[in-house]
């Protein structure tokens, strides 16, 4: 396959890359040895942008003889299902991508701490260890009450706690306790503190941002779902994750993610890279809904693995042209 500036997806619409400047990191400040990992949520079915992920994470860590740890992020109770994780799983195998902890098989033996669903008795000693320090808070919070205040004030809600001073309402955690879906409670937040977090992307270079820019950091949402950002930290710190490879989507997420790692007690905070991003002609990043970007899809229409690889590859900019590789040959991306 050979590919332009632009490519169409198996449903005729347009994707092109985004910016892609120093797309490819300087090896020179790469670290030996990281372990990294792939994370993706069972909430539909790997696509394009997935797989662009893949190619930084597996070539990464081919590159610099690194460890990749498999993880599947289902803290979302409500729209991850076991049949995308059971054919997420199968999309991995038929790409060649093996993780080196744990094998895939050890998904479809039962359960596992590397599944999120699974690992709730970490989340719950890491709260517990950070109310031990008088930072979690029961919050009564919605979208509805930081919509209002925006609305108040003119100006999204930014700084420390929540719209709703929930932390010195003295709240009782029994309301977080108790929600569900069907009977929403109380969220649980923790308080991330003032000041700023600086460190060094290995793609955009030296950033600060202030954790608490947009509030204190919700851990446990009024359904009962522990939250991304929560659980990521501590399965990173469990896991030795110190190269965080993710999407620039979630390059704001960074600064509370390493003072959470920091009052958890994490000494040497991870190093991050966030690659660019494949999207849409309309400026959307695919999602899991565009079915017609699936990779199992494309790989049941004719393609290669390879063929998706070099595809995924020049639309992260690593590449200008769409020249098959296979997964074996990945770590070849990022060589000098």
């Amino acid at each position: 396959m050979t590919g332009d500036p632009t490519a169409a997806d198996p449903g005729g619409e347009l994707l092109v890359p985004e910016a892609a400047d120093g797309a490819r990191p300087d090896p020179r400040v790469l670290p030996p040895a990281p372990v990294t990992r792939f994370a993706p949520a069972p909430t539909g079915f790997l696509h394009l942008g997935h797989l662009v992920n893949a190619l930084y994470v597996w070539g990464l860590a081919r590159a610099t003889g690194g460890h990749v740890v498999l993880r599947v992020e289902d803290h979302d109770r409500q729209r991850s299902r076991p049949a995308y994780e059971a054919a997420l799983l199968d999309d991995l195998e038929r790409l060649g991508l093996a993780p080196d902890e744990p094998p895939i098989a050890a998904f479809r033996a039962g359960p596992t701490r590397h599944r999120q669903s699974d690992n709730g008795a970490a989340y719950a000693a890491a709260l517990d260890r950070l109310r031990g320090a008088g930072l979690v808070y029961a919050c009564s919070c919605t979208r509805t009450t930081f919509a209002a205040w925006e609305a108040a004030h003119g100006r999204a809600w930014r700084g420390i706690g929540c719209p709703g001073g929930c932390r010195g309402l003295g709240l009782d955690e029994a309301g977080a306790r108790a929600s569900t879906p069907a009977a929403p409670g109380t969220g649980l937040r923790v308080a991330v503190g003032a000041g700023s977090e600086r460190w060094i992307d290995l793609l955009a270079g030296p950033l600060a941002d202030e954790p608490a820019a947009t509030g204190d950091l919700l851990v446990r949402d009024r359904v009962g779902n522990w939250t991304y950002a929560f659980c990521v930290v501590v399965d990173d710190i469990a896991d030795g994750v110190d190269l965080v490879v993710r999407g620039r989507d979630l390059l704001d997420a960074t600064s509370v993610q390493l003072r959470l790692a920091r009052l958890l007690g994490r000494e040497v905070p991870a190093r991050f890279l966030h690659h660019p991003l494949v999207r849409r002609s309309s400026g959307e990043k695919l999602s899991k809904a565009g079915h017609d970007t699936a990779v199992r899809e494309m790989l049941a229409a004719g393609a290669t693995p390879a063929d998706l690889f070099g595809r995924a590859a020049r639309l992260a900019g690593l590449r200008e042209d769409e020249t098959p590789i296979g997964a074996d040959d990945l770590g070849t991306l990022f060589e000098s």
